[in-house]
């Protein structure tokens, strides 16, 4: 329900600080205030149809988080329409807000008029205006916070432009399905996919892409059948390298001006210009990454996510909604196709198989067997017998072999884990971990002739001593790919060797013999047919972190770097072959290390089989808060605990906690509704801020 504007607060005086003249001048001020407003009020002359719009306000607390009632001038009839930006007083202040819909009377008798209409462009589109809301109640967050993510800033410029003509698909809907039909037969169900969503049909899938796969052409070919049945199309990829590849591979597939690419690096004028080309319906194809799934694309009829376990796809800012859970709702909401895609499996997707929602599209078996060679070396008893050096060597003789072979006949990806040169040290003698002196951060090696230096405050040490035995030695038990290429640069001289990490990415790599290191997320795309060969180094460190995704992430972050190979392709892990994450490699079963990965979870009571909610804050704010949470049905409250500062960040004043709150997964709404309420409570009594956090990505 909407609610008038509450009329501006005046501060109360001072009375027996001002002597009666003053006090006399006040009030004088005062009624004059009142005369000259209810004057101009008068004077407003409302609109003839829908005199009364309401305004989303963009404030940031919970419980003014609803519509209220302005009064439209008669001059802004015609501009102050649902979706356009306007200015209106609230609280005494001009504020921004929204027009989300127009409505011929008020429940309030007297209604504060517009103070301006900002731009006459509807940007906030009535399905996007609805998606907000639901995002909102799913994540117990605000709609005016929802709404930062999905409406860019304006850019008045960009705005007054020429708009763009319309795009029209072209050529025959027959031979745009029958050549996506033939990229799609290698899979199973494949198909049958592409036909459903040449009838415009809403089927769902989650889709198992094989290594060496040219996943932004099968992804073009999905988005130009839709296209070519006359719907709009939304992919979103986790970063700028996958983005360009989709980009590339549309543009190939539908030809020029057919797309937009939404980047989050294009600058507000670009980005402005190719929002509004989507929000006027000149486009109705739109890729990019997070901030794409709010695009208003015109008759949605497909959302794609890629790569749906990739951290890049959760939103790091309030109300922290994922990727995703935002195109299944869209999904929902439009009655459209999807595709949550990508050559690892996400245990929430397949819950979403699990529960029926989608239906899997995996390559066949024995197409995977001929498309890639997986192996493990490690420190077993076989592996001691051969090499006796295996168990304290980095790169084995397997390991080695393997590099030596098919470098001649291309490129090669080496894939460590850390970034830097010798990114974790200890003591020598009694490896106790080194720490700054000067503010105790870890202390890493930067390079090869550089002292130890502390990864927090930059403080050089080159006097160290443990604090333990006194020792001056250091050791490096963790190495970062500058080392690891220095390492292999020694072994294969003849060889150029490539880094690409952190800062200095490298896009792709020619096929030519060569030793390419890189991070996970960094490894470039080899020209022509792959790599020759890839070779995984420190699995363990993967799976060193403490993290309720630890197991799910290290699979998806090495089948991303298998994938790579070309047909026919070698590649070897160093690790202990018993490790189950690395037998689901070898079986390249993304699939079934989920669905256990799951089984695991719902016994522990542990998403997705349940719903998890953080509140943190001040440790008398979280237990008040927790306090006045009610949710109905069974709930259970673990913590609070104090919450470690982040590294590089500065400590709060007073310490924080956090406290878990879970329920059962079909307690989710109740959950949501239940925090959302507690912040509104919170909100308008002016209680200390705690942050909720929903789902969230790690713990």
């Amino acid at each position: 329900m909407t609610t008038s504007v509450p009329p501006e607060p005046v501060e109360p005086e001072q009375h027996a600080l001002l002597p009666e003249m003053a006090r006399t001048a006040v009030r004088r001020a005062k009624d004059e205030q009142a005369a000259s407003s209810q004057k101009k009020r008068k004077e407003v002359a409302p609109a003839e149809v829908d005199p009364v719009a309401q305004v989303l306000v963009d404030v940031p607390l919970a419980h003014l988080d609803r519509p209220f009632d302005y009064l439209v001038p008669s001059a802004m009839a015609r501009t102050a329409v649902p979706g356009v930006r306007v200015k209106v007083r609230f609280a005494g202040q001009d504020v921004d807000g929204y027009v989300v819909g127009r409505v011929p009377a008020s429940d309030y008798p007297t209604l504060q008029p517009l103070r301006r209409v900002v731009s006459a462009e509807p940007v906030l589109h009535a399905d996007v205006a609805e998606l907000s809301a639901l995002v909102a109640q799913r994540y117990a967050g605000t709609r005016s916070d929802v709404l930062r993510l999905a409406v860019p800033p304006r850019h008045a410029t960009t705005e007054k432009e020429e708009p763009l003509p319309p795009a029209v698909s072209t050529g025959p809907a027959e031979a745009v399905v029958a050549a996506a039909r033939e990229a799609w037969s290698s899979y199973e169900h494949g198909g049958a996919f592409v036909d459903h969503l040449a009838r415009g049909g809403a089927v769902r899938s989650v889709w198992g892409a094989a290594p060496g796969a040219d996943w932004p052409g099968l992804l073009a070919h999905a988005a130009a059948t839709t296209y070519a049945a006359g719907r709009g199309v939304l992919l979103c990829v986790p970063d700028g390298r996958d983005l360009d590849r989709l980009d590339a591979a549309l543009t190939a597939r539908l030809g020029e001006g057919h797309h937009v690419a939404l980047r989050a690096d294009a600058g507000p004028a670009a980005r402005y210009r190719e929002f509004l080309a989507v929000s006027r319906g000149a486009r109705r194809v739109v890729v990019g990454t997070r901030a794409a799934a709010w695009a208003p694309v015109a008759d949605l009829g497909l959302v794609v996510v890629w790569d749906d376990g990739d951290d890049l796809h959760a939103e790091p800012r309030a109300p922290y909604p994922h990727t995703r859970e935002v195109l299944v709702m869209r999904a929902e909401q439009h009655g459209a196709a999807a595709i949550v895609g990508g050559f690892a499996r996400s245990v929430e997707s397949v819950q979403l198989v699990a529960s029926g929602w989608a239906r899997p599209v995996s390559p066949p078996r024995a197409w995977l067997r001929d498309q890639v060679r997986v192996s493990v070396t490690g420190a077993t008893e076989r592996e001691l017998e051969r090499d006796p050096h295996a168990r304290s060597t980095r790169v084995p003789t397997l390991a080695r072999d393997l590099v030596r072979t098919a470098l001649a006949t291309g490129p090669v990806l080496v894939q460590t884990p850390r970034a830097g040169y010798a990114v974790g040290l200890a003591c020598e003698r009694c490896r106790t971990p080194a720490r700054c002196t000067t503010c105790t951060g870890p202390l890493q090696i930067p390079g090869a002739t550089a002292p130890p230096t502390c990864r927090w405050c930059g403080t050089a040490d080159r006097a160290w001593a443990c604090t333990t035995c006194g020792h001056h030695g250091l050791r490096a038990p963790v190495l970062g790919d500058a080392r690891t290429a220095e390492e292999l640069g020694r072994m294969f001289p003849s060889v150029p060797v490539r880094t690409s990490a952190g800062d200095a990415v490298v896009a792709s790599v020619p096929d030519k013999p060569a030793l390419v290191v890189a991070t996970p997320g960094a490894e470039p795309y080899a020209e022509g047919p792959g790599y020759a060969g890839v070779l995984l180094l420190d699995t363990w460190l993967a799976l060193a972190r403490v993290d309720l995704h630890t197991g799910e992430e290290a699979v998806r972050r090495w089948l991303n770097a298998a994938a790579l190979v070309r047909p026919g392709g070698a590649v070897v892990a160093v690790g202990d072959p018993a490790e189950p994450t690395l037998q689901a490699l070898v079986r390249w079963d993304p699939t079934g290390y989920a669905e256990r990965e799951a089984a695991e979870r719902a016994a522990a009571r542990l998403p997705p089989a349940s719903r998890l909610a953080t509140v943190t804050g001040e440790a008398d704010a979280v237990e008040l808060a927790l306090a006045h949470l009610h949710v109905e049905g069974p709930v259970e409250v673990l913590g609070p605990v104090p919450v470690a500062p982040r590294a590089g960040v500065p400590a709060p004043e007073e310490p924080e906690v956090r406290a878990v709150v879970r329920v059962p997964a079909t307690g989710g709404d109740g959950l949501s509704a239940a925090l959302g309420a507690l912040q509104r409570e919170r909100s308008a009594r002016k209680l200390p801020a705690v942050r909720v956090q929903l789902d969230p990505p790690s713990l």
